[in-house]
């Protein structure tokens, strides 16, 4: 039998009319936070079926720390910021978006949870730790003891990549990739899927340190600035498998070995990551694993749900996988 309002109604000693507007999330309706958690909780044990009423009116910040500039050379970070937008519109969440040029310091103070992407510094994450302890990383985990975060297991990837080549009897790898920094104090640091192809190279003793290239971007301009010093370098030597940080370097990685003319796939395999839409109409269509950003945008929204509404004190970090897709810039003499 469907529970009812009513049933809600009597089981917290409310009116049907104040239980049905805080349901319906009437705006206008003044009732306390205590009030209202009493009617989710009594609708969530009865097994009320209008499941959106567990996040309405939770007021959430969106910090998409990106220029323009960094969303055009790399579509996921579009992907990521499409997601979380489509999420908050599904489940019924109070969304207020604020990109790197508002600056933290324009974040609503009566924000309830926050949901970040990009880099911030310790004054930064400082700053939003007082406004909410309700804190979700994507892509990142600035502090694992404080705040929650959702992220590819990037590390994994290039294993399984790495794994993939030396399968296929490649016994010469390069590795193209981007740059990465302290952000307090502007020092490189290793991307970690650069310090994962050493692990995985060297463990599979395939690390050729002279064929390694690392931009200031991962951009298709770097991707391609960096492939053709590769071939100036290498020559004919030039390795004949690629592990590429992300589609858009591949994209010009492509671009460069096209234009020198190295037959693809038969002389050089390129194996890359993201799976953003270009990749299958690239020449040769790209190899390449899918990361499952709606998965991710999901994940950290059930995270910031269950902080808000469950009330997890403990923080965590998810790690989601990967999955390859196969194209034509990649032989597999494996399955030959």
């Amino acid at each position: 039998m469907a529970v009812t309002i009513k049933d809600i109604a009597n089981r917290v000693g409310m009116s049907i009319a104040t239980v049905s507007r805080v349901l319906n999330q009437d705006p206008n309706l003044s009732v306390t936070d205590k009030t209202r958690e009493k009617i989710y909780e009594a609708a969530e044990d009865l097994g009320y079926k209008k499941k959106a009423f567990k996040h309405s009116l939770k007021k959430v910040s969106f910090l998409y720390w990106f220029t323009k500039q960094e969303e055009l050379e790399d579509v996921y970070f579009q992907e990521i910021r499409e997601g979380i937008n489509e999420q908050a519109e599904n489940r019924s969440i109070n969304l207020s978006t604020y990109t790197i040029k508002d600056g933290v310091e324009a974040v609503d103070p009566q924000s309830e949870g926050i949901i970040a992407i990009g880099r911030f510094t310790k004054r930064e994450l400082d700053y939003l730790y007082s406004i909410t302890k309700n804190v979700v990383f994507i892509d990142t985990s600035p502090d694992e003891e404080r705040f929650d975060s959702v992220k590819p297991n990037l590390t994994h990837i290039i294993e399984r990549m790495v794994e993939f080549y030396v399968k296929n009897r490649h016994t010469s790898i390069g590795f193209i990739g981007g740059d990465d920094h302290d952000i307090d104090t502007a020092k490189r640091l290793p991307d970690i899927r650069e310090t994962a192809f050493r692990l995985y190279a060297s463990r599979f003793d395939v690390l050729q340190e002279d064929a390694i290239y690392i931009g200031e971007r991962f951009s298709v301009e770097q991707g391609y600035k960096l492939m053709l010093q590769a071939i100036d370098e290498h020559g004919d030597n030039l390795p004949s498998a690629f592990c590429i940080a992300s589609d858009t370097l591949a994209v010009g990685c492509l671009q460069a070995l096209n234009e020198r003319g190295f037959d693809l796939p038969s002389r050089v395999n390129v194996f890359s990551i993201n799976d953003s839409h270009v990749s299958k109409y690239v020449s040769p269509p790209l190899t390449t694993f899918r990361i499952h950003t709606n998965l991710l945008c999901e994940t950290a929204v059930d995270l910031m749900m269950e902080q808000l509404v469950d009330k997890r004190k403990i923080s965590k970090t998810v790690y989601v996988s990967s999955t390859p897709v196969y194209r034509k810039s990649t032989l597999d003499l494996a399955e030959s």
